[in-house]
């Protein structure tokens, strides 16, 4: 699978899948007219969104495939790169499919809030599971956006595609913060290794070699997407995981401002600052004193 075909445009993508472009900017189709293809990477230059129906092949995004069985939901943003394994023996593609470039969304309200579907940069394991009721919510919104692509274009074409499209996206959002909530307990397991992997940062030399710890650096350790570790941690505590940090960071600086054999300087390097006047702005936002005060304070 060292192939990459590159896919920058929606008329690319359809002709590669066999697919008729009925719009230069967006595509709404039904999988089992897709053209079958066999070990192949594809770059991604629009967004995409996949509903499955019936085991037709496997999607990978870097070295890790998506939980994407039946009655799924996966998105793809512009530029990933995603391989797609097919079985020709067991090849009976069931489903939907929608593209839509970056282009047609501008200036429209879905252009403006696009970044808050952030599941368009989720990963492996991270696919959107529906029940049979949301499929069929999802389905109607599928078929109102291909009924306006198969429309004479006009002055309404744009605003109204990009609306349903955004009805489709506020859909998946809901149905992502019900699947946050029956994974509850999956859930506070990550949160456990998380704290877990806080702790063991922070006693660690890796402050000290590697500087203040990043979101990525620990949904890299748990093995999940950034954005998708960052809603999780979210819909559970009601933090962000960027707030955990630093609430984190402020519990362990202030047991360590006690130890009065230490300049505030040398604990802030300790912690993972490079310059101790960052750690005393962070201090003195969180607790409203500085660390200075603080130490005499108690």
């Amino acid at each position: 699978m060292n192939e990459i075909i590159r896919a920058d445009n929606i008329s690319q993508y359809n002709a590669f899948r066999g697919l008729e472009t009925m719009h230069p900017l967006v595509s709404v189709f039904d999988l089992s007219k897709l053209k079958p293809i066999q070990n192949t990477r594809i770059h991604f230059g629009f967004y995409s969104v996949y509903l499955k129906d019936s085991v037709c092949g496997d999607l990978k995004y870097g070295c890790n495939y998506y939980d994407y069985q039946e009655g799924t939901l996966v998105f793809i943003g512009p530029g990933q790169v995603v391989g797609i394994n097919i079985d020709p023996a067991s090849y009976n593609p069931k489903g939907w499919g929608l593209l839509f470039h970056p282009d047609l969304i501008k200036g429209t309200s879905l252009g403006r809030n696009i970044r808050e579907y952030t599941f368009f940069s989720y990963e492996m394991n991270e696919a959107l599971h529906i029940s049979e009721r949301e499929r069929q919510i999802i389905i109607d919104c599928f078929k109102k956006i291909e009924y306006e692509v198969s429309q004479p274009v006009d002055k309404h074409s744009k605003k109204l595609i990009a609306n349903n499209i955004e009805l489709l996206l506020n859909y998946c959002l809901r149905f992502y913060d019900r699947q946050f909530i029956t994974r509850s307990e999956v859930n506070k397991s990550v949160l456990a290794k998380f704290e877990n992997l806080l702790y063991d940062y922070f006693q660690s030399d890796l402050p000290h070699t590697e500087g203040l710890p990043t979101v990525k650096y620990f949904a890299d350790k748990l093995h999940l997407s950034p954005n998708y570790f960052g809603d999780l941690i979210k819909k559970e505590t009601g933090k962000s995981a960027q707030e955990h940090v630093q609430m984190k960071l402020i519990d362990i600086a202030k047991e360590r401002i006690f130890d009065t054999s230490k300049t505030i300087s040398e604990i802030a390097y300790e912690l993972g600052f490079r310059h101790p006047q960052h750690f005393s702005r962070m201090f003195k936002n969180e607790t409203g004193r500085t660390p200075v005060e603080y130490r005499s304070m108690n």
